[in-house]
């Protein structure tokens, strides 16, 4: 498929939705990804990206941003409250912050370095006991707690269950952030990112479908 591809059917995906041009961040997810095809896509002028563990990241995007200035760096995988500091230190935004410990963490290294990424509170919609997320009825305690600790998220992040239709996670999601003012949803990946626009995403997660199958040899 590749960049253009995709950025073309997002912006259908806007249109039949009725949303503004524009209205979806696009991050794409470069994770386990071979140098040149990320640098390709950097090339191609797209400058928003997700990645999965820190220390990966860490070895290559400092580099990478020197190269290409500009560039939006979004931690979409779990994170361990002893990365909480090189998290801060390195990336925009933060999709996955799922428990007090790691809240508790964020708000350590946050005030300390005077950096604030953006932080969306990951949900467990499927109620699946192998899954990171916080369950949906644990989330107004969760939010309120995150508030305590002077944490402002902006979001919810879900990943619906595997070969499960995504739609009821997504309305789930959508609802959740209306009742407590959440104005961002980071739901959707490379198979149902429109599905996701036309429940309202504002940020789709999309690897594969842009770079290429991942091969973890």
């Amino acid at each position: 498929m590749g960049l253009d591809d995709i950025k073309r059917r997002i912006a259908a995906a806007e249109d039949r939705a009725g949303r503004a041009p524009g209205s979806v961040t696009l991050i794409a997810v470069s994770k386990v990804q071979p140098e040149d095809r990320v640098t390709a896509v950097l090339d191609a002028g797209h400058r928003v990206f997700g990645e999965n563990y820190v220390q990966e990241a860490q070895g290559k995007w400092p580099g990478w941003r020197d190269r290409w200035p500009g560039v939006e760096l979004h931690m979409i995988g779990p994170l361990q409250s002893n990365k909480a500091r090189a998290a801060v230190d390195l990336f925009d935004a933060i999709h996955t912050l799922d428990r007090m410990t790691l809240a508790r963490k964020l708000a350590q290294q946050i005030a300390e370095q005077g950096r604030i990424p953006q932080l969306f509170i990951q949900v467990n919609t499927g109620d699946e006991p192998q899954k990171a997320g916080i369950l949906a009825d644990e989330l107004p305690v969760f939010l309120s707690s995150c508030r305590d600790l002077g944490l402002s998220p902006q979001g919810l992040m879900c990943i619906p269950p595997e070969d499960c239709d995504p739609l009821p996670h997504f309305r789930l999601l959508r609802a959740l952030a209306a009742d407590h003012g959440l104005p961002n949803l980071s739901m959707g990946m490379s198979a149902d990112f429109e599905a996701a626009i036309a429940e309202g995403a504002t940020h789709v997660r999309v690897g594969s479908a842009i770079f290429g199958a991942r091969d973890y040899g």
